[in-house]
C-alpha cells in the first residue's frame, strides 16, 4: 500500500490538478490530461502481458495486480481532487455501471450453466459452422452474453477431442459474442441505449441486417474453410455411423429463467417510474434499476436451487470464470473513469482532435470515420458509453438519425457492436468465453495473439464493410 501511495503522489505531481471538489462532485473531463489514462493503460497492458511473461504469477495474483492499478488511480485522484470527488465517482461507477453489469453477467452465467445441450454431436466443420450460425442468430434474441453462455459448453464438448480447436472459439467470439447481436436492442448494450434514446425497436433489424449478413456470411464461410483444413490435417474422418446425431436439452426450465432475464432487462428500459433511491454523495439509483438487479439475482438464485447438481457437474460448471471477470472488470471500471470523463467532454476534451475526424470540410458527417473511430474506441473502452457519446455528437435526435442521417447512425451502431470483437475486453462475453475455455483446458491465444487473429480477419472484413456501406 505504501508503494501505491508513493506512485499516487508522483502521479499528482505529473497530472495537472485542474479540478477541485468545490467545482462539483464529479471529474471535469474538459480539464483532464490524457495522463490520467495511464492506470487504465496499465491495467490493459497487465491483462495483455502478464499471462505471456509470468503466467503462473498472473494466475495467482491477477486480483492484486488489478487492485494495484485501481488503487494508484484512486490515491492520485483523492490527492488531486479530494476524497469527495473520488468517492462520488467510485460510487457512481459501482452502483450505476459495474454492479448492473456484473449482476447481469452473473445471472446469465448461472442460468445458462444450468442448461445442458447434451448429445452425440461431433465437432466437424459442418456441425461447428451450424452452431456458430445458430449462435449468431440467437445473440440478437437473448443478447450476446446470453447466447455465448448458452452455447459455449456444448461447443466445447463437441470439440474436446480435437487437437487444434482454439480457432473454433475465436470465431465464436467474433460471431456469437459480438456481430450476431446486431439486430435488436436486446442484442448488445449500445443498441439498447439507442432504443432508450428513441431509436425504433425494429430500426436495428432493417438497418443493420445487410452489414450483419455480409459480415456473418463471410466469417462463416472463412471459418468452414479453416476448420475443414484443420479437420483434414488432423486425419479426422467424417462420421459414417448411421446413428443419427442427437441433441437433447436438460434443465429446460432454465430457458424460462433466461427469457425472464431478457424481459426484465427490456422492461427496465421502458418502465420509468421517475423514482430514485438516494445512495449518498449525490448519487441516486433509479428504482427500475434496483428492481431489475434484484429480480436478476432472484432468477440466478432460483436457477441454482432448482437445477439438478448433476447437470452443472456434467457442464463442468465452476465459479472461476465469473470470479476472474468480476475482479478484472472491477479494475477496468475504476481506471476507466477519467478516460470516459475526457470522452464525454467531446470537443472540449483532450480527445477533441479525434472527434474532428468525423466531420468533413463542408460540415457533413463522415460515416466511414464514425464507423472506425467508434469501433476503435469500442475495442478497448466500454462500447455503450462510446456509442452514446457519438450518438450525441451526431445530434442526438433519434428521428433525424433514423431519417436524413440514417447512414451516420448505422455507422455508429455497427462500429460499436462489430468492433467489440477486436479484443478480449471489447465486449462483456469475450473475456468470459476465454475464461471458460481455459478452465476446460483449451489453449486460447494471449491478448495480443487474439488481436493477431482479429487484425488479420476482422480488419480487412471491416474495410470491405466500409467500402460497401459507408463510402
Amino acid at each position: 500500500m505504501r508503494r501505491v501511495a508513493a506512485i499516487g503522489a508522483v502521479l499528482t505531481m505529473v497530472f495537472p490538478a485542474t479540478a477541485t471538489a468545490s467545482e462539483g462532485a464529479h471529474l471535469i473531463g474538459s480539464r483532464l490530461s490524457l495522463l490520467w489514462g495511464l492506470p487504465f493503460a496499465g491495467t490493459l497492458l497487465s491483462i495483455a502481458l502478464f499471462p505471456l511473461v509470468a503466467p503462473h504469477f498472473w494466475e495467482h495474483h491477477f486480483g492484486k495486480i488489478t487492485a494495484f492499478w485501481a488503487a494508484t488511480l484512486l490515491v492520485a485522484c483523492a490527492t488531486s481532487f479530494g476524497i469527495l470527488v473520488t468517492a462520488t465517482e467510485v460510487l457512481h461507477a459501482a452502483a450505476l455501471e459495474y454492479f448492473p453489469f456484473i449482476i447481469l453477467l452473473f445471472s446469465l452465467f448461472v442460468v445458462a450453466g444450468g442448461i445442458q445441450l447434451a448429445g452425440n454431436l461431433i465437432g466437424n466443420p459442418t456441425t461447428n459452422t451450424a452452431l456458430l450460425g445458430i449462435g449468431a442468430v440467437a445473440a440478437s434474441l437473448v443478447g450476446t452474453t446470453g447466447a455465448a453462455m448458452l452455447l459455449i459448453r456444448p461447443l466445447i464438448r463437441a470439440n474436446q477431442d480435437r487437437h487444434q480447436n482454439s480457432h473454433v472459439f475465436i470465431f465464436f467470439i467474433f460471431l456469437v459474442a459480438n456481430i450476431g447481436g446486431s439486430l435488436t436492442p436486446l442484442g448488445d448494450p449500445p443498441l439498447f441505449l439507442g432504443f432508450l434514446k428513441g431509436v425504433d425497436f425494429l430500426w436495428t433489424v432493417t438497418a443493420l441486417f445487410p452489414p450483419m449478413a455480409v459480415a456473418s456470411i463471410v466469417l462463416l464461410l472463412l471459418f468452414y474453410c479453416i476448420d475443414h483444413y484443420h479437420w483434414r490435417k488432423e486425419g479426422a474422418k467424417w462420421p459414417i455411423s448411421h446413428v443419427p446425431r442427437q441433441l437433447r436439452i436438460e434443465g429446460l426450465h432454465n430457458v424460462a429463467y433466461l427469457a425472464g432475464i431478457m424481459v426484465v432487462v427490456l422492461l427496465s428500459g421502458v418502465w420509468k417510474p421517475e423514482v430514485d433511491i438516494p445512495l449518498g454523495l449525490g448519487v441516486a439509483l433509479p428504482l427500475e434499476g434496483l428492481v431489475r438487479d434484484v429480480v436478476l439475482l432472484a432468477l440466478g438464485y432460483l436457477s441454482w436451487r432448482t437445477t439438478r447438481r448433476s447437470i452443472r457437474v456434467e457442464n463442468a460448471f465452476a465459479w472461476t470464470p465469473i470470479q476472474e471477470v468480476a475482479f478484472l472488470f472491477a479494475g477496468i471500471f475504476i481506471t476507466i473513469i477519467p478516460v470516459l470523463a475526457i470522452l464525454r467532454a467531446g470537443k472540449d476534451g483532450a480527445l477533441a482532435h479525434l472527434l474532428t475526424l468525423v466531420t468533413t470540410a463542408d460540415g457533413r458527417p463522415n460515416e466511414a470515420a464514425y464507423f472506425w473511430l467508434v469501433g476503435a474506441l469500442s475495442s478497448f473502452l466500454d462500447n455503450a458509453p462510446t456509442y452514446l457519446v457519438f450518438f450525441n455528437l451526431a445530434g442526438g435526435d433519434a428521428q433525424q438519425l433514423m431519417g436524413p442521417l440514417f447512414k451516420t447512425l448505422l455507422a455508429i451502431s455497427a462500429g460499436a457492436v462489430f468492433m467489440g470483437a477486436n479484443t478480449y475486453i471489447g465486449n462483456a462475453p469475450n473475456f468470459m468465453v476465454k475464461a471458460i475455455c481455459e478452465e476446460r483446458g483449451i489453449r486460447m491465444p494471449s491478448f495480443f495473439g487474439y488481436m493477431l487473429w482479429s487484425g488479420g480477419i476482422l480488419l480487412p472484413l471491416f474495410a470491405v464493410i466500409t467500402f460497401i456501406f459507408f463510402r
